[in-house]
């Protein structure tokens, strides 16, 4: 199992601290940087400026948003940054959900496994540089009855495949990754509902005749090291909150539903309930210590290893966190023991 650094969002504050943050992954030899975008910062200007600044470590969109570009801009895109960079860029991709689609970007979020079968299907086209025809349900290139012409990508990335991964939550989105994708990037990951989640990916290579040995699955999760377990989760409540309360409507959150299908019902319900009535202390009150323990890593150094190697026999390949602190040194300290703490493990590849 490998090491990634999910940066979060750009924007907040934090910006100085994130490039420092992504040059210490570098120098420790971990595998990959992740940076993200909601309706703020993008995350293809982040992943060049990241790669500016960094040497060795992959840098990964974690992820592009789907219906924010076009699947040629989305393979231009990546087709430069793998060419800024020297071959280390990783392609995220991510449907995010209606709130976004179509509050943010115009773009009805209908036929959204059709659509992001297709979108895919048109990224690795334009990445092979072949001349761009498609005739989809979703997607037609060139314009029928236009003066538009099949156009071929102009620049070469330095590698021949550049990895492209999927966002996936439900049950259709992990099957869809396991059928289409190089990789599956997942949150709010529990090693205990792995059988669910990932089952649901293996058995979809499976009938395609293809196995795990060349599929990344990709955990991301937050990290907090510290004695008190119970401080240790306060400190990820508000996040947590947030996304399993408030990310998305009351008919379509899919962070809730996910904790729903791992037997959080009532707590779901009562954190969205509270979240939506503004009441966000509440929410935070109302997430069970169970559940942030199961997706998240916290406790002292030798609690986080034993973890680890559930997430190694769940099938992970990558465990990607978020470094949780109040300062930048909190935050470099959590970086640093997480190499210590892999190694420690015997999960390291």
């Amino acid at each position: 199992m490998k090491l990634g650094l999910h940066l979060g969002y750009w924007g907040a504050g934090n910006d100085a601290q994130n490039i420092v943050l992504a040059q210490e992954a570098d120098k420790l030899g971990y595998d990959i940087v992740w940076t993200s975008e909601a309706y703020g910062s993008d995350a293809a200007t982040v992943a060049a400026w990241v790669a500016a600044h960094t040497t060795r470590v992959d840098i990964g969109s974690g992820v592009f948003q789907i219906p924010g570009r076009t699947p040629a801009n989305t393979a231009m895109t990546a087709a430069t940054l793998d060419t800024l960079s020297g071959g280390r860029f990783r392609l995220g991709l991510g449907l995010s959900g209606p709130q976004v689609s179509e509050g943010w970007h115009g773009v009805r979020f209908d036929h959204p496994m059709q659509r992001t079968r297709e979108y895919v299907e048109i990224v690795r086209m334009a990445l092979s540089r072949d001349r761009l025809q498609y005739d989809g349900d979703c997607f037609t290139l060139p314009l029928p009855d236009s003066q538009g012409k099949p156009l071929t990508l102009t620049i070469h990335p330095v590698r021949e495949q550049i990895p492209i991964y999927l966002a996936a939550i439900g049950p259709k989105s992990l099957e869809l990754a396991g059928e289409i994708a190089d990789g599956w990037m997942s949150v709010q990951f529990s090693p205990e509902h792995a059988d669910e989640t990932l089952g649901l990916v293996r058995k979809a290579r499976q009938s395609i005749g293809k196995s795990m040995s060349d599929f990344e699955v990709i955990a991301t999760t937050s990290v907090v090291f510290g004695d008190d377990l119970e401080a240790c989760a306060d400190s990820l409540r508000p996040g947590s909150a947030l996304y399993i309360g408030g990310m998305g409507s009351r008919t379509m959150n899919f962070y809730n539903q996910n904790v729903q299908r791992m037997g959080y019902e009532h707590a779901a319900k009562e954190v969205q309930d509270k979240y939506l009535a503004k009441d966000y202390i509440g929410a935070q009150a109302a997430l069970p210590f169970e559940l942030l323990d199961q997706i998240s890593l916290i406790g002292p150094p030798a609690r986080v290893a034993d973890r680890l190697q559930a997430y190694a026999q769940a099938g992970v390949t990558n465990l990607t966190f978020t470094a949780v602190g109040e300062t930048i040194q909190d935050k470099l300290t959590s970086v640093r023991m997480m190499s210590e703490v892999l190694d420690l493990s015997g999960c390291a590849s």
